[in-house]
């Protein structure tokens, strides 16, 4: 599995109003939500970088106005996850 570094710089960490404690939990979720909206991430996968269970990505796409695209490999992915935790 690889891994991916991104290099905020300090100024623009600085700019950014969140306690330090939330601010890497933040930007994944809005990474997440954002690739997910863009159709370039899977509902399965963004859930996986927002580090959230499926329910609550769902609810979170709720909050921010965001449709769910529901297709078959979405469908495929639920029952594999489902399979999973049995």
């Amino acid at each position: 599995m690889s891994t991916l570094a991104l290099k905020i710089p300090g100024d623009i960490v600085d700019a950014i109003h969140l306690p330090p404690g939330d601010l890497d939990w933040e930007l994944h979720k809005e990474l997440s939500l954002e690739l997910y909206q863009r159709g370039v991430l899977s509902s399965g996968k963004a859930c996986a970088l927002a580090e959230m269970t499926r329910w609550e990505f769902d609810e979170l796409l709720g909050r921010y106005g965001i449709s769910r695209h529901y297709t078959e490999q979405n469908l495929d992915e639920d029952i594999d996850y489902v399979r999973s935790h049995q």
